[in-house]
């Protein structure tokens, strides 16, 4: 059986388990902690998670292993069959996590564990965030679904880091840049009525809890 490794307070390891859910993949889960990065270089090269153990070997990255589960498990499809569609969904994907998620991980340290940002890094961090989300905008649909009428893999993989763009945001500025994406409220609504969504939520509320009680 397929093993997610990883903790669930990862928007990645969470864009993962979101489609083995929806795609209904049987999997276990299996605890690997990102601040031990000798412990799992025999499995992810960079130190990273998630990463998936399958019956072939290992595999990192999330988007590499959401194309590899899409492929190898064709059933419950979550990319569009047309090849422009398919790259306008991975499109989706990638300009959120290059241009918005990874550009709002800067400002983690201070939101979530602790450390702190410089105002200088605040302040590039504000800007390029508005750019990214102004790039975002010109592909987004929200039709209802990010990439328009059909839940979609790009819906696993944003819908994580949305949560933490929002958070984040709050916490550093006092203003909500999620609201800046347009359509994000109400879709928010409509993708938390979901059960697998549910379920993911539910986990890694429970896993943030335990997380700080041990800190």
């Amino acid at each position: 059986m397929i093993k997610l490794c990883g903790f669930p307070i990862s928007n990645y390891y969470n864009k993962v388990k979101l489609v083995l859910l929806e795609k209904g993949i049987e999997f276990e889960e299996q605890a690997a902690n990102p601040f031990h990065k000798e412990a799992i270089l025999q499995f992810s090269p960079a130190g990273k998670i998630p990463f998936l153990l399958t019956d072939k070997g290992p595999l990192s990255e999330s988007q590499v292993i959401l194309e590899y589960l899409e492929e190898a498990f064709p059933q419950n499809p979550l990319y569009p069959s047309d090849p422009f569609e398919r790259a306008k969904c991975r499109e989706l994907i990638q300009h959120f996590e290059l241009n918005v998620e990874l550009v709002v991980r800067r400002l983690y340290g201070e939101a979530f564990f602790g450390g702190s940002a410089s105002d200088e890094t605040k302040a590039e961090v504000k800007e390029k965030i508005g750019m990214g989300i102004d790039a975002f905008n010109r592909l987004a649909k929200f039709s209802p679904y990010v990439a328009g009428n059909r839940f979609t893999a790009a819906d696993c993989a944003l819908w994580p880091s949305f949560g933490l763009l929002s958070s984040a945001t709050q916490r550093i500025y006092g203003e909500d840049f999620l609201q800046k994406v347009t359509g994000a409220a109400d879709y928010m609504s409509m993708m938390e009525s979901r059960p697998h969504v549910k379920k993911v939520a539910a986990d890694r509320a429970a896993a943030i809890s335990a997380f700080f009680a041990k800190k």
